[in-house]
């Protein structure tokens, strides 16, 4: 049943081009499943959080925060998992979304801790800056405006509705998730990442001839 899951997952995803593609959601299951392998935690739950997470992301339903995790509901009714593993996962998508700067991390249960890492990293380094611009064209976003300052502490509503440039979301979101990391092993594997989009806006700013 996992795998006609996946299959449906897949053909729902594979063509979406805001960076939120099946791609994404493979590297996603990959690096959670890694993860687990140095913390633990209940591998079956992780699998299916992992898959599940993007399924009806705010982003792209008018702000619904509730609607992914009704939507996983439907989808694992009948399969052969329990109650208790069933309503982790409900809670893990549910939960899994960055909200803004100033909204605090509700993620209680390890899987849910992993497979938050694992989106998380996966919008760090070279693959999280491709992800960013691709999204930020994908709404008609510019790519960047000196005159627009990055918003600090962010309450949900303002994450949700702001617009601004695609630069800012770097310090609004990006640069903040290693430091929001829940495992050890997540905290590790992000600082490669930061480390490169670091330098890649050093880089940025230096073309564009600012300062920062």
């Amino acid at each position: 049943m996992f795998e006609r899951l996946v299959d449906e997952i897949k053909k729902k995803f594979e063509n979406e081009g805001t960076g939120h593609d099946w791609f994404h959601i493979q590297r996603v299951m990959r690096q959670a499943r890694f993860i687990h392998s140095k913390e633990g935690g209940d591998k079956e739950v992780i699998s299916y959080a992992a898959l599940l997470h993007d399924i009806d992301d705010h982003k792209f339903n008018g702000g619904d925060f509730e609607s992914g995790a009704r939507k996983t509901e439907i989808l694992i009714k009948d399969h052969p998992l329990d109650e208790s593993q069933k309503q982790n996962i409900v809670d893990i998508v549910r939960t899994i979304s960055f909200k803004g700067s100033g909204e605090k991390d509700e993620m209680n249960s390890l899987e849910g801790k992993i497979v938050q890492d694992a989106d998380r990293l996966d919008a760090l380094g070279a693959i999280g800056i491709a992800r960013t611009f691709a999204y930020g064209g994908s709404i008609g976003q510019p790519i960047y405006d000196p005159a627009i300052e990055p918003s600090k502490n962010q309450t949900k509503e303002q994450y949700i509705s702001d617009r601004t440039h695609t630069i800012n979301h770097f310090y609004e979101k990006l640069l903040l998730l290693p430091d929001l990391m829940n495992t050890m092993t997540g905290k590790s594997l992000a600082k490669n990442r930061v480390k490169f989009m670091e330098n890649f806006l050093e880089q940025f700013y230096s073309e564009w001839g600012v300062s920062q």
